[in-house]
């Protein structure tokens, strides 16, 4: 059936006009006007029929088959599969389809299947217009398959060129191709057809033929029985067949083709082919010449992207790597042995080295088990132990190499902590000197020496000051225990926050309470944007432009305060009377303990602050070397581009060395391809092949192990007490800051991580869920600041939790119940 049997059916059924009325709802920032939409819609389909000539046709030609066939009615619309895009799966599919009238009700449903949420946001979400979309309606008779698949002659992830690589299911296709089963994967040597590697799925489900009208979205499908699971789908010599018949299909096209396949008793099937969309150059290909963006190949490792990965959340460009690896070289920890390295990247993402570090602790006496425990406030969630696999090397010689490192480290940050005010004071007049100075010169080989002498020294100062703060790290993992032992986990908490001494706050909340200024008018725009400029979700990575560089940045956060029942003075208002109360149960209950106390809380107040006010000034260095790579670009004419290369390749180039602009294009591409990924699990242990655990329908989000198996998930998230406090709420689950303004007034936040860059947005949070993070991460410490629940550090709950689910939050036990799931 043509898409004009399609339109015929819009035209003589008046749908257009009330369709399009429908779709000028839809909001591409908005998920919910999707949903919306698709519900008006859906109603306007369910009345019409199918036009008598268009059912006389589709009758006639069904009698053909023969009596009573059993049929795959399929959608293929119009806006499918166009350049850079992929809409497989958006329509729908209908399987053993018997009949005239169930073949004329398929094709409705097909019909009306261009307008489901998830088609509707998509197009929405790549500038699709609604009124230039079509469907035509595919009828096949049915392949009864005992087994099926999909064949890609490109490996879709990784866009290797010289394998073949197959999924394969028992049963019919459907469950494959919706994503609903870890299926067998063989990928085929191009060359000569052998099996380069075999894995067998899980293969939980099989989409099986009942009655008919099996429908892709009613989900149809049995367990597979326990013999099969474990058993190869295809043999040797039905991948190799696969392989010839996807390769000649891929020369027929001319291009690289993704193959939908069935097996019934012995005989393949083809019944789908189309060139694969949305292909990537290759990650590979920004890799090459022995450069590497994923050190979990090095070895078997823990990595974890707690703490540092909180302020870097983004896949890096190779500028912000190499500036990166300059700020870690000035760090205390983790510690990096030759051949061992104590963080690094992977899949383009920062990550530290937990091996590394249980290796150093064990070396100097302290067993792995004791490490995990004084490691998690800042590490996060950590297997136990034993489960921690450490570095093989002897005892002494890890202690010859690290303890010269750690003795000049530990030296250089005792004298940088008494400078810390010094610094701190004079750091924003500096930065904005920089900057003015750097837009100043006009020569290349003098903005190459203006890196040596005064860009590099101030980056090297502001990390060395906020290594300083690191070496007092023992006072803010030690301080919480021991008061939480003294006078209970949910006191202690609100005790450690609050504004500190002489009125200052710690500077993760300088955003939204000088928002609250600037709407008072206690404060200016300038004023305002000098202070908190450079502080954004994306601050670390040299290639984001900084907020301040938005003309409509302030607008922005300015309108994030309308609406709010609970503004941020209010919040702060209500912790200063709780600590108020604290202190009085205190001192009429604990007398002198009350003393005790105020001296922890003081203490671990003063590192506190000093942490986060040297953190904002390394965020306004690293503005100051984004000015400096801006500026080389456009000296040398190759803009953008010098974010894809190192620091000593930038100077090469202002020298006048055009060689390294050569792997920019690749390094485009591997950038590219990896941040199209969802963010990575928390902690990974052993090689991680990033495209591959995104393609994986079963992929965890917590913990990724190379060997072994996933523990499944306990009924309730659960994560780290972040900010005690119980309440109940509707979930919103946003993915990144830019979409913040998604969450309701009262909704609990649900998100990966956060940093300063969501600041703003708390007090409109009943509630914060995070899947990264720790007791000491952002998350946690402004929702303490603030009085909201938090459970921090959950491993998994953006793929648990779903927006509109009800659920009920509890900040000290660090549990996350749903209450009561969202509607579909």
């Amino acid at each position: 059936m043509t898409t004009g049997a399609y339109t015929d059916f819009v035209a003589r059924g008046s749908l257009r006009e009330p369709l399009m009325a429908a779709m000028a709802l839809v909001d591409a920032s908005d998920p919910a006007t999707f949903g919306t939409a698709a519900g008006r819609i859906s109603e306007l389909f369910a009345g019409p029929s199918v036009p008598a000539a268009t059912a006389a046709a589709i009758a006639r030609a069904y009698t053909g088959l023969g009596d009573d066939v059993a049929v795959a009615v399929r959608s293929s619309a119009t806006a499918e599969d166009l350049p850079g895009l992929s809409f497989a799966g958006q329509q729908d599919t209908y399987l053993n389809v018997g009949g005239e009238a169930g073949v004329l009700d398929a094709v409705r449903r097909c019909w009306a299947s261009l307008w489901t949420p998830r088609a509707i946001g998509y197009r929405a979400r790549n500038g699709i217009a609604a009124d230039g979309v079509s469907i035509a309606v595919v009828v096949q008779q049915l392949v009864p398959a005992d087994a099926a698949g999909v064949l890609f002659t490109v490996d879709p992830v990784t866009s290797r060129r010289d394998q073949v690589v197959i999924n394969a299911n028992w049963g019919l296709g459907e469950a494959v191709v919706g994503g609903r089963v870890t299926p067998d994967v063989a990928v085929v040597d191009r060359a000569d057809g052998d099996i380069v590697e075999y894995r067998t799925g899980g293969k939980e489900v099989m989409t099986v033929p009942v009655g008919t009208g099996t429908r892709k979205q009613d989900a149809r499908e049995q367990d597979t029985p326990a013999e099969l699971r474990d058993a190869a789908v295809l043999s040797a010599e039905e991948a190799r067949e696969l392989t010839r018949l996807g390769l000649a299909i891929e020369e027929l096209y001319g291009q690289p083709v993704d193959v939908e396949w069935a097996r019934a008793g012995h005989k393949l099937f083809v019944v789908q082919a189309r060139p694969i969309t949305g292909l990537a150059a290759g990650v590979e290909a920004g890799v090459e010449a022995g450069e590497q963006w994923n050190d979990s190949l090095d070895g078997d490792y823990l990595w974890s992207n707690g703490n540092l990965g909180e302020a870097i959340p983004d896949v890096m460009t190779p500028a912000t790597w190499s500036s990166i690896q300059l700020f870690m070289s000035r760090a205390i920890s983790p510690p990096t042995l030759p051949g061992h390295n104590g963080w690094g990247r992977i899949g383009g993402r920062f990550y530290m080295n937990v091996s590394m570090s249980a290796s150093l602790a064990r070396a100097a006496g302290i067993s792995v088990s004791r490490f995990v425990r004084l490691s998690e406030p800042v590490f996060g969630k950590l297997p136990p132990g034993e489960e921690i696999p450490l570095v093989q090397l002897p005892r002494g010689r890890i202690i010859r190499l690290m303890l010269p490192v750690i003795i000049t480290t530990m030296r250089r940050a005792k004298r940088n902590y008494k400078r810390l005010p010094e610094f701190i004071a004079g750091a924003a007049r500096r930065a904005d000197d920089l900057r003015a100075e750097i837009q100043r010169i006009d020569d290349p080989r003098a903005l190459a020496d203006a890196w040596r002498s005064q860009v590099e020294p101030f980056f090297v100062e502001a990390s060395d000051m906020l290594a300083a703060t690191g070496a007092r790290g023992g006072t803010l993992l030690t301080v919480p225990h021991k008061l939480a032992a003294l006078i209970g986990e949910a006191d202690a908490a609100v005790l450690l926050s609050g504004q500190q001494p002489g009125g200052t706050q710690l500077a993760s909340l300088g955003p939204v309470t000088g928002l609250a200024q600037l709407a008072r008018g206690e404060i200016d725009r300038a004023a305002f944007a000098r202070r908190y400029g450079h502080r954004g979700p994306h601050e670390i990575e040299v290639s984001a432009p900084r907020p301040a560089e938005d003309p409509s940045w302030i607008d922005k956060q300015l309108a994030s305060l309308q609406d709010t029942a609970r503004g941020v003075d209010d919040l702060l208002a209500g912790q200063e009377a709780a600590r108020q109360a604290i202190w009085e149960r205190l001192a009429r209950e604990r007398g002198k303990h009350g003393a005790a106390t105020r001296t922890m809380v003081a203490r671990w107040a003063k590192v506190a602050r000093a942490r986060e006010e040297a953190r904002s000034e390394v965020a306004r260095s690293f503005w100051v070397l984004r000015a400096w790579v801006l500026r080389a670009g456009e000296m040398t004419g190759h803009g953008d581009d010098l974010f894809f290369m190192s620091l000593p390749e930038i100077f090469d180039v202002l020298r006048g060395d055009q060689a390294p602009l050569s792997a920019v294009p690749g390094r485009k591409v591997a950038y590219e391809s990896y941040r199209a990924l969802p963010s990575y699990p928390a902690l990974i242990r052993g090689r991680f092949d990033p495209a591959r655990w995104a393609a994986d329908p079963a992929r965890c989000s917590d913990f990724y192990r190379e060997h072994g198996t996933t523990a499944p998930p306990r009924d309730i998230v659960t994560g780290f007490p972040g900010a005690p406090g119980v309440v109940e709420g509707l979930a919103r689950v946003i993915s990144k800051a830019e979409d913040a303004g998604q969450l309701g007034d009262g909704e609990i936040l649900v998100t990966t991580v956060t940093n300063i860059g969501w600041t703003p947005i708390f007090p409109r949070a009943a509630a914060v869920i995070t899947d990264v993070g720790a007791p000491l991460s952002h998350a946690a410490i402004v929702a303490r600041e603030l009085g909201i629940p938090a459970v921090v550090g959950c491993g998994n709950a953006t793929m648990r939790l779903h927006s509109g689910d009800r659920i009920r939050v509890d900040g000290a036990k660090g549990t996350v119940e749903v209450l009561l799931p969202a509607a579909d």
